[in-house]
């Protein structure tokens, strides 16, 4: 997800997302640890969505 589409979500949203992302993540990792991923840079991709989803929640919240 790109910042432009994350700061249109709501808060509850993007707790949504956040709880997706991460669950992705983990999927991901566990796939990656029993047969190499075709594309391991999936996982970059999450973690990094995650990490950007997490930053706009804790900003909202702080606001």
């Amino acid at each position: 997800m790109k910042n432009k589409e994350i700061k249109e979500l709501s808060v509850e949203e993007l707790k949504q997302k956040l709880a997706e992302f991460k669950t992705q993540q983990a999927n991901l990792k566990i796939a990656h640890f029993v047969t190499p991923l075709e594309n391991p840079l999936q996982i970059r991709k999450a973690r990094r969505t995650v990490a950007r989803l997490a930053t706009e929640l804790t900003n909202r919240e702080n606001q």
